[in-house]
C-alpha cells in the first residue's frame, strides 16, 4: 500500500494554527504525505474552533463542506477546539465523521489515522495529553512571519471564557525549546516571530522560571537572523514596568502592546472577574505612552455583556475617543455552557448588541483613522509580507499579521526590509514610498 496523504484545514485563532503546523509535522516524522487539497488525500481532517458559538458554526459547516469535497473512500476526521469540548456531540451529530479526536488525545492521533487507512508505518512514541506544544515545526513558510506558541491553557477565571474548560490550566514551554523553534523558523526564512498564549505575560509562572516572559524576550533576542519579535494577549494586570521597559528597549522586540481589556465598566468587568476600569486601563495606556510615544496599542472589547446599559457603552465610547487606540476589536457576547457569565441575568438583546457594536466600532474607525494619518511623511522600516497582484504589500512595528491594517509599498521584494516614507493613509491601510 502507498503512502497515505492527509490534508488539514484549521479555523479558529493563531494558536489553532500553530497546533495545526505542529501536528502536521508529528504526521510527517510519522510517515504520513501532507496532500495538497482534500481530493489528493486519503484523510481529511478539520482543526476546529469553539470559542463561541459563532466559531462552533463555522466549524460544523466546514466538515461538511470538507465531507462533501473529499474523493469516495476517504476518511474524515476531527480535531481540535470543538473535538474536545464537544466530542461526543459532534459523533452523535455528524455520523459521516469517521474519528474525533480531542486536544489531550493527540498523542493517538497517529495510531487513528493507522486504523483508518489500514497503513501501519514504524510507530513513533506515544504521546501524553497537550505534549504537541513541545513539537518543534520543520517549517517550509511561504511568509516571512510566524506564530510561536510558548504556552497552553489559562489560569485567570474570567467568567466568559470557555478556554479554561477546553484547554486546561497553564502549561509553559521550556525556553531552550522554545528556541529550537524559532532558529528552526529563522533558518526557513521566517524575519519576525509572533509569540502567543492564552496569558503571554503570565508565562513561566508554572515552571517557575524567574524572570518570565522579560527573561524569555531576553533569550529569543540572541537568535541569528531573527530581526522582529511581538507579543501577543497582555493580560492587564500582568503588564508590569520590567516588561514595558524590555519592550521598548529591546531593539529586537516590536513596542506594540495587545492589550486585553474588555470593557471600561467597573461593575460589567467585576462581572466578567476581570480587573480595572475607564481610570485604570487609560493609566496603562499612559505608562506604555509615557516609555515610548511611539508605542502602538491595540484592545479587544465585549459588547453587550449581561447587565450592559447605555451608560456603560457610552462610558466605552467616550474611553475609546479619549485614549485613541490604534486598533481595536469588538466582539458580541457569547453565552459558553459551563460558564459563570451564561447563567447570569440581564441578557441583551441580539439586534440591540449588534447596535451598540456597530456605533462603537465606527468610533474606532474614525480614531484608526486619525491615528494612521498622523503618520503620513514618516519614515517607517517595513516588512515585506508578500506581493500581491504585483504589488509588496508589507507592515511596520504597528501591524500585527492579519489582524491590523497593511503597507503598500513602491518596490520590494517578499521577505525584505526596505526604509519607506508614508505618503497616504487610507482607513486602516497606507501607502509608502521607499527611500534611498
Amino acid at each position: 500500500m502507498s503512502v497515505p496523504s492527509v490534508w488539514l484545514t484549521t479555523l479558529g485563532c493563531a494558536k489553532n494554527q500553530v497546533d495545526s503546523e505542529k501536528v502536521s509535522a508529528m504526521l510527517a516524522e510519522a510517515g504520513y504525505r501532507l496532500a495538497e487539497g482534500p481530493d489528493d488525500a486519503e484523510v481529511v481532517m478539520v482543526n476546529t474552533c469553539a470559542f463561541i458559538e459563532e466559531a462552533r458554526r463555522e466549524s460544523v459547516e466546514t466538515i461538511l463542506a470538507v465531507e462533501e469535497a473529499k474523493k469516495e473512500g476517504a476518511r474524515t476526521v476531527v480535531i481540535g477546539c470543538l473535538a474536545q469540548r464537544f466530542g461526543p456531540e459532534v459523533a452523535d451529530a455528524l455520523p459521516e465523521v469517521d474519528a474525533v479526536v480531542g486536544l489531550d488525545r493527540y498523542g493517538d492521533l497517529v495510531p487513528t489515522l493507522d486504523r483508518l487507512t489500514g497503513w501501519r508505518p514504524v510507530t513513533i512514541r506515544r504521546r501524553p495529553a497537550m505534549d504537541i506544544l513541545s513539537q518543534v515545526r520543520r517549517p517550509s513558510p511561504v511568509l516571512p512571519y510566524a506564530y510561536v506558541k510558548v504556552a497552553e491553557g489559562c489560569d485567570k477565571g474570567c467568567t466568559f471564557c470557555a478556554i479554561p474548560l477546553i484547554r486546561g490550566r497553564q502549561v509553559s514551554r521550556r525556553p531552550t525549546n522554545i528556541a529550537a523553534e524559532v532558529e528552526e523558523l529563522v533558518a526557513a526564512g521566517v524575519r519576525e516571530v509572533v509569540l502567543v498564549a492564552q496569558d503571554l505575560a503570565a508565562y513561566g509562572r508554572d515552571i517557575g522560571a524567574p524572570g518570565g516572559i522579560v527573561d524569555l524576550l531576553r533569550f529569543l533576542s540572541v537568535v541569528d537572523g531573527l530581526d522582529r519579535l511581538r507579543l501577543l494577549y497582555l493580560y492587564p494586570t500582568e503588564i508590569r514596568d520590567e516588561l514595558i521597559e524590555e519592550m521598548v528597549a529591546n531593539p529586537k522586540v516590536a513596542s506594540y502592546f495587545d492589550l486585553s481589556l474588555q470593557h471600561v465598566s467597573r461593575d460589567l468587568l467585576r462581572a466578567m472577574r476581570r480587573p480595572g476600569d475607564a481610570d485604570r486601563h487609560g493609566a496603562l495606556i499612559e505608562r506604555i505612552r509615557r516609555a515610548d510615544p511611539d508605542a502602538a496599542l491595540r484592545s479587544s472589547f465585549i459588547v453587550g455583556f449581561p447587565g450592559e446599559t447605555d451608560d456603560d457603552v457610552d462610558a466605552l465610547a467616550s474611553f475609546l475617543e479619549e485614549v485613541e487606540l490604534d486598533w481595536a476589536g469588538f466582539f458580541p457576547f457569547s453565552p459558553e455552557d459551563g460558564t459563570p457569565a451564561a447563567e447570569l441575568a440581564g441578557r441583551i438583546d441580539p439586534e440591540e448588541t449588534a447596535e451598540r457594536l456597530r456605533h462603537l466600532q465606527a468610533i474606532q474607525d474614525e480614531v484608526t483613522a486619525r491615528r494612521n494619518a498622523a503618520r503620513v511623511g514618516r519614515v517607517e522600516e517595513v516588512l515585506i509580507d508578500q506581493i500581491e497582484d504585483g504589488v509588496p504589500v508589507g507592515r511596520t512595528h504597528r501591524h500585527a499579521p492579519e489582524i491590523d491594517g497593511v503597507v503598500t509599498v513602491d518596490e520590494g521584494e517578499a521577505g525584505t526590509w526596505v526604509r519607506a516614507r508614508i505618503v497616504g493613509a487610507y482607513g486602516t491601510e497606507m501607502t509608502a514610498e521607499v527611500v534611498r
